[in-house]
């Protein structure tokens, strides 16, 4: 149990099918689900199976996760119908920066128009 996570981690009892998500994609290295407080029609969370708790803590050898996780967001808003429209992806980092679970993961957001600055 938890060989890439932390047993205390949301995100790694939902990587490990202790907690129950809406999941819409999952592979060896990631999984996505939809979020359970959504702020915009679709509202996807996208994450790492290994625990990285936020961007900044990530390693060089981390890297690759970034890419994958990017990828993983460009192949879902093409399969749901979002990405002609526009979509946006956030990456909160730290408690000032608004992240509340400390699991790095990537919003992918779409549905409605987005303002800008955000919150």
């Amino acid at each position: 149990m938890y060989p890439l996570g932390n047993p205390t981690c949301l995100f790694c009892k939902i990587v490990d099918k202790q907690i129950p998500s809406k999941t819409i994609y999952e592979d060896e290295q990631a999984i996505a689900f939809f979020d359970v407080n959504p702020k915009a029609p679709l509202h996807l969370l996208i994450i790492p199976r290994k625990h990285i708790v936020s961007l900044a803590e990530m390693k060089e050898a981390d890297q690759p996760t970034i890419s994958h996780l990017f990828g993983i967001a460009i192949a879902l808003a093409e399969k749901q119908g979002v990405s002609q429209a526009g979509f946006r992806t956030v990456i909160n980092t730290g408690a000032d920066g608004g992240q509340t679970v400390f699991h790095l993961h990537l919003h992918l957001m779409a549905g409605r128009p987005f303002s800008w600055p955000p919150g």
